[in-house]
């Protein structure tokens, strides 16, 4: 029996397999509304066999953006937008989650395509802020958050994840990874701060504790909650691996599931050993020694690769991203592949049938 398509259950949701939709930007939307690039995108891993489908990370406040393409959930508006996408991934007999998050200081940037640093006002840009003044590579320096406006962010979060769930989400991650702004703070690299959310890693960690607080008191007991890490920042004196063991039993007392075990992102240049599969140890690590469940992220392509590192133990479950961009359906081809006897949806049959 494939492991990979065996289900799992997570508080009151059960997902029918393992092979998941990771966070990926799209760069376009309108004053942070999905539309219908949203709906194809996303809908189309709901059709593929995904057993769960997460949006790009979407911004908790509008200077939240990465990009000022990019989506929100800061207003009744935005969970309009949302419910539409929602309905179509859950006709498809598939979950949906949403990724809720803040760039930080690395907000209020160009898309990829458009070149790289920071959007000027009079194009549509804003004042980034930041745990300090530090810029990320050529950005624009950004605005340090006042103590008093970085206590309110667990609350921005909170009435995001509300609004998530009111469009019909299923499920919700917390975004604290890739240099955006809750790792900003949880890294000694970018966070200089003397007031009660720097200094030592209990001061580092406060803003990711009280944002998971406020988000399970939002949520109640019954939603699952993941957490994205970045487990490592990758350069000297930066946030380890063993930070992240020690945030993850912490993020385990206050009502996180899983952790979505990913790396980098918080300096330009890191010296990274990629290659396949070469996150999976940090989910691996994080999985074995702080005891909670973990999602694998990273070059995984390959069935056989991806029914592996669930089959090890080495993570409970994968998520995908340029795989997927390549092939809508290798949920679908790698369930026939690896002749996965496992229940499905009409998909399923219809793969079979190609075949």
């Amino acid at each position: 029996m494939s492991r990979l398509f065996s289900p799992i259950t997570v508080r009151s949701l059960t997902l029918p397999n393992r092979a998941w939709v990771s966070p990926m930007c799209q760069y376009s939307a309108t004053d942070g509304l999905p539309g219908d690039w949203h709906l194809v995108h996303l809908g189309q891993f709901a059709t593929g066999g995904a057993g769960l489908v997460l949006t790009e990370a979407t911004a908790v406040t509008p200077e939240g953006r990465i990009s000022p393409q990019d989506t929100g959930i800061w207003s009744e508006a935005h969970a309009d937008a949302w419910r539409r996408i929602v309905g179509f991934v859950h006709a498809q007999g598939t979950a949906i989650g949403m990724q809720l998050a803040h760039a930080g200081r690395k907000g209020s940037t160009k898309r990829p395509w458009e070149g790289s640093g920071s959007v000027a006002s009079a194009d549509g840009g804003w004042q980034s802020v930041g745990a300090d003044r530090q810029s990320f590579g050529p950005y624009a320096p950004a605005r340090p958050l006042a103590t008093d406006e970085v206590s309110a962010l667990p609350q921005a979060f909170a009435a995001g994840a509300r609004r998530a769930l009111d469009a019909g989400f299923d499920l919700l991650e917390l975004h604290f990874a890739h240099g955006y702004l809750v790792h900003q703070f949880l890294s000694p690299l970018s966070n200089s701060r003397t007031d009660r959310y720097g200094g030592d890693f209990e001061g580092r960690t406060r803003l990711a504790l009280e944002i998971t607080d406020a988000v399970r008191a939002e949520v109640g007991s019954s939603v699952p909650l993941f957490a994205r890490l970045s487990s490592s920042d990758w350069t000297e004196g930066g946030w380890t691996i063993e930070d992240s063991v020690r945030l993850t039993k912490l993020l385990a007392e206050r009502g996180v599931d899983l952790i979505d075990a990913s790396s980098g992102g918080n300096t330009p240049n890191p010296d990274i050993p990629v290659g396949p599969g070469y996150q999976v140890p940090f989910a691996a690590r994080i999985r074995t020694e702080a005891g909670l469940p973990t999602g694998a992220v990273g070059m995984i392509t390959d069935p056989e690769q991806a029914e592996e590192i669930v089959a090890s133990g080495s993570a409970d479950a994968v998520f995908l991203a340029r795989a997927l961009l390549r092939d809508p359906h290798w949920p679908l081809r790698a369930a026939n592949v690896l002749d996965a006897d496992v229940p499905w949806p009409n998909q399923y049959a219809r793969a079979k049938s190609w075949h």
